[in-house]
């Protein structure tokens, strides 16, 4: 085997090792059928969110005890049961989501609002970290008058820790379409491209710029609340937010 060759063979395989790790050939072999949403059994409710991609939106409420589900999807758009690659184009108007079941006798709603605002950068509008356009933009759906209550409380809470503006919407909760079993519990199935990829997309380096030591990152899950009664305790000084180029 000539050097060439052999050269060759070597980028080949390189090229193809960096596929396979930014998950390039996930979803190929596979049927495309959507997901069934789990059931909520009586006591337990749901939260809808919007927080950039879903596989780390699921791979971060999953650690929240309490949580029950996490189901990846679509809401918030105009296509009925888009496919994943028509959401990607960002010409639906859905955003990436993950729905939620929780008990609240283990966590309340409030806590669980906690541990989405430390989970997201809540100063862009139409990305979050590494991925750009309206589908990865952060979005809270309501599903009731007293969510939409609680989640407006927790966002003016969090507006009175920074300088800049926060700029997550708070939504009525409309038809989610989960997404194909290729795109649910991800980084379960496929760990090292899911490491990789949070680690390219620099995930929980942002949130420790902006949330400090509360930061919650893929390291471990923060504990809810803890910022938010200290807040409510000693009302301290606002630290200064970053900047985002």
């Amino acid at each position: 085997m000539t050097a060439q060759r052999s050269i060759l063979m070597l980028s080949v395989g390189l090229a193809v090792f960096y596929v396979w790790l930014r998950g390039g050939f996930i979803g190929i072999g596979t049927t495309a059928a959507a997901a069934q949403l789990p059931t909520l059994q009586p006591g337990w409710e749901k939260a809808t969110f919007a927080m950039g991609c879903f596989w780390s939106a699921e791979a971060d409420f999953d650690k929240l005890p309490g949580v029950k589900f996490t189901t990846s999807g679509y809401t918030g758009g105009r296509l009925p049961n888009p496919s994943y690659e028509q959401v990607a184009r960002g010409a639906t108007g859905h955003a990436e989501a993950v729905e939620v079941g929780f008990d609240p006798a283990i966590v309340s709603y409030e806590e669980v609002l906690d541990y989405f605002w430390h989970h997201i950068d809540p100063f862009v509008a139409h990305r979050q970290f590494c991925d750009v356009g309206q589908q990865y933009r952060p979005e809270i759906f309501v599903h009731s008058e007293a969510q939409r209550a609680a989640a407006e409380a927790s966002r003016a809470r969090v507006a009175m820790r920074f300088t800049e503006p926060i700029v997550v919407p708070i939504s009525r909760a409309r038809i989610f379409y989960p997404a194909d079993e290729s795109h649910q519990d991800y980084y379960i199935k496929h760990p090292v491209q899911y490491r990789y990829y949070r680690w390219r997309c620099g995930r929980d380096e942002r949130l420790r710029q902006i949330w400090g030591p509360e930061a919650a990152t893929s390291e471990g899950a923060r504990r809810p609340g803890s910022w938010l009664e200290e807040l409510l305790a000693q009302r301290l000084p606002a630290p200064r937010s970053l900047d985002r180029s």
